[in-house]
């Protein structure tokens, strides 16, 4: 069968079972929407208002119903609109195949209008690309990438498509697209010497990262905990992959972590890393971090394996295939001296001198919202607070960016999470400051009825900038006051979405059960004080276990 490059991505789109598309057109990708035209009743598109909304919205996608995002842009300006939404998904390893339209392969070189070599600077920060300089390579192309993206440890690729390969013809053949995991062999010596040290183990932790919940091993890291009894601590990508009122669980590590978190880390004899790097936010000063433990790590990409802490003992591999193996050989242990000592770490969080604390407005929306939330976040004190005081329960439930820290990031990613999951409720928590930077895609909400509750931190700050000059640059406040110029609740209403300013827990009780009720779009601005810190934090350059409290 004989089709134009065009229709063939099409046809190899529902190959994959893609449902939606996130995007926007322009001049080099016209001949891919107008195929798409004949496609409407089988591949929805999602019209954003810039690129980088739409990435991050096949990101937010991808992240909260584990399968592969997918996004569409035009050559020049809207390729490289996608890059900061690109190395967001590459640094938290999120399967998504970007598609962009490029000029003719005749033009190529040639300084054409909007031709810019997305290739060539997407590279460092894709798992994959592609340059399609001939359309008989077009199918496996598609069926590679998509293949590419989703196996092993997963993350984002580029197809890169010029003009004249799209409206080419070629042949194509349906195939039935079956993907399988790959299956990996470990050394039983390892691993029997692994099992034996968890075994005798006196005071050890678990420390699970975003690979347990891209593998879907958050069952059998439960099983795993309770057999063992074995705190967890997890990485902010980790959080959602153990129930966080289980009495095993430690909460969040790292500079933002729990004081008892972060002392059972550094007082471990044995640390089972699950799916995480040892990224600096975590470990601190790495001279001095968990001196006295045996690590042992297990991920599925070897290269993260001592790359930033040294392990003694690694496994490569599918993480819910290695721990399902695990299991049996684990013993039944009693480790309550462990735990104990554990809690007389604890020390109660300060959040400063607000009285409208971020604490209590998380506890009030989780009240009313519950665990089946899927929460999505910005960049920065919010997203902190987020991690510090809503009780993640289960895997996929939080979105959010954490290797890049991309602030804007929130807003796209909530609407790829509301898209993919169209009977949850999806509260979006954001700063001020970063939702600034894409609040254009409150027009895509709205056109598209999405039942997004926004809670807006708002404190007329670059809030956790402002932090660190506080604390670590004698109050030197260089450009982070925002003024106070937007009302948010008129800019709301701009876009035909209610707005509302809250300063009391009885308003914002009120606006969240009216927006859960009647499943409409709604922003509530929550005014908090400017000096409303983060706490605990570790200071840049030290360990672990030397964290500050205000």
């Amino acid at each position: 069968m004989q089709l134009t490059g065009a229709q063939i991505l099409m046809e190899c789109l529902l190959e994959q079972n893609v449902e939606y598309i996130f995007g926007l057109p322009g001049g080099q990708i016209m001949p891919v929407y107008d195929a798409l035209y004949d496609y409407q009743d089988r591949l929805k598109h999602v019209l954003t208002c810039h690129e980088q909304g739409a990435v991050h919205a096949a990101d937010g996608y991808a992240r909260s119903t584990g399968k592969v995002g997918v996004c569409f842009a035009t050559s020049g300006p809207g390729a490289t609109n996608t890059v900061t939404g690109i190395a967001t998904a590459y640094m938290d390893s999120v399967p998504i195949v970007i598609i962009t339209g490029q000029v003719p392969v005749s033009l190529i070189g040639k300084d054409s209008f909007q031709e810019t070599d997305i290739v060539g600077i997407t590279l460092p920060i894709t798992k994959h690309n592609y340059f399609v300089n001939d359309i008989n390579d077009l199918v496996d192309t598609i069926r590679n990438a998509f293949e590419i993206a989703r196996s092993g440890r997963p993350g984002p690729v580029l197809i890169d498509i010029p003009k004249n390969i799209q409206v080419g013809k070629a042949d194509y053949k349906k195939a039935d697209i079956i993907y399988q995991k790959k299956v990996y062999k470990y050394n039983e010596c390892d691993f029997d010497r692994i099992v034996g040290l968890i075994n005798n183990a006196k005071k050890p932790v678990i420390f699970a990262g975003g690979g347990v919940i891209i593998s879907e091993g958050s069952e059998e890291l439960f099983q795993f905990a309770n057999k063992t009894q074995i705190p967890v601590l997890n990485t902010l990508m980790g959080l959602g992959s153990y129930p966080r009122t289980d009495k095993l669980s430690l909460g969040i590590i790292g500079m933002h972590g729990f004081r008892e978190a972060n002392l059972a880390m550094d007082n471990s004899d044995l640390i089972i890393a699950i799916g995480a790097r040892f990224s600096d936010r975590v470990t601190g000063d790495i001279n001095r971090f968990a001196k006295n433990a045996t690590i042992i790590h297990i991920d599925i990409d070897e290269s993260e394996v001592s790359k930033n802490v040294k392990a003694h003992y690694g496994l490569i591999g599918d993480i819910k295939d290695i721990l399902s193996n695990m299991i049996p050989l684990l013993e039944v242990k009693d480790r309550h001296e462990w735990i104990e000592e554990i809690k007389g770490f604890m020390k109660k969080d300060s959040s400063g001198i607000c009285d409208f604390i971020p604490e209590n407005i998380f506890k009030t929306a989780h009240d009313i919202l519950g665990s089946d939330t899927l929460v999505t976040t910005e960049v920065g004190q919010h997203q902190m607070w987020t991690a510090q005081y809503w009780p993640f329960m289960k895997p996929r439930t939080f979105i959010t960016s954490g290797g890049l820290g991309t602030m804007g990031y929130g807003f796209g990613a909530a609407i790829g999470t509301q898209v993919g999951n169209p009977d949850k409720t999806v509260l979006h928590v954001a700063g001020d400051g970063s939702f600034r930077m894409n609040l254009n895609e409150l027009a895509t909400v709205a056109h598209y009825k999405l039942p997004i509750i926004t809670l807006l931190m708002k404190n007329n700050v670059l809030g956790m900038v402002r932090q660190w000059q506080t604390l670590f640059f004698q109050k030197r406040y260089s450009s982070t006051d925002l003024a106070d110029v937007i009302d948010y609740v008129k800019l709301a209403d701009a876009f035909g979405i209610k707005g509302v300013n809250v300063n009391d827990l009885d308003s914002l009780r009120l606006n969240i059960e009216e927006a859960y009720k009647e499943r409409k779009p709604r922003l509530i601005v929550c005014d908090i004080d400017c000096n409303c810190s983060v706490f605990p934090i570790v200071p840049p350059g030290e360990a672990i276990n030397n964290q500050r409290f205000e």
